[in-house]
């Protein structure tokens, strides 16, 4: 009974770390905060939720993050201008545009020409400007999925520093989830405190 309840206890605690967390980005990031690409690419990310303005998107240079033909997601440089060379942000995406959009050039046309020809008719996709809201990494998760890519542009032999951000587009603060996983472990703490109390009165 004791070994069962040191188990309660320890999924409690988890789960009351879980939603602490995540209350602290839900209260921390009310709304998603305003930021040129040019001032985040030299002060870093003030907050986790950001809609970064006045970057442009480049497709020649956006990674297949599954390596495979099975594509749902890329990773894409978000740059300060057209010709910037130094890539400081970069976006996973799931825009259904831009994943067509890659998959038609990197696997259906089959020549050089070809693929030349697609970039000039659709330019202004390819390096177009692009208003980004998401969310850089926060936790534990998130810094492991950071991890992930930083050695996914290493194995590309793309230059990482540790003041490359990673954005996650589309991606926002859970409202309900902090709460719930903060009720739970409260509700099972006093639970097992009751089962001690009246475990030490019998």
């Amino acid at each position: 009974m004791k070994r069962f309840r040191v188990t309660i206890i320890a999924v409690c605690l988890i789960l009351g770390w879980l939603g602490y967390a995540d209350l602290r980005l839900l209260l921390r990031n009310p709304e998603p905060l305003e930021i040129s690409i040019a001032d985040l690419e030299i002060t870093g990310a003030p907050r986790e939720w950001l809609t970064i303005d006045n970057g442009y998107q480049d497709l020649l240079k956006a990674i297949n993050m599954s390596g495979t033909m099975e594509i749902d997601s890329f990773l894409v440089p978000l740059k300060s201008s057209k010709q910037a060379g130094n890539i400081r942000v970069w976006f996973e995406t799931r825009d259904p545009q831009i994943i067509k959009t890659l998959k038609t050039y990197y696997f259906v046309l089959d020549t050089e020409e070809q693929q030349q020809a697609f970039v000039l008719e659709n330019q202004t996709l390819f390096s177009a400007q692009r208003q980004l809201i998401g969310m850089t990494a926060d936790n534990l998760v998130a810094d492991s999925n950071q991890q992930k890519l930083t050695k996914l542009l290493q194995e590309m032999n793309i230059p990482v520093t540790e003041n490359t951000i990673f954005i996650s587009e589309g991606k926002q603060p859970v409202v309900w989830r902090g709460i719930f996983f903060t009720g739970i472990a409260i509700i099972g703490l006093v639970k097992v405190l009751l089962s001690f109390r009246k475990s030490d009165s019998g």
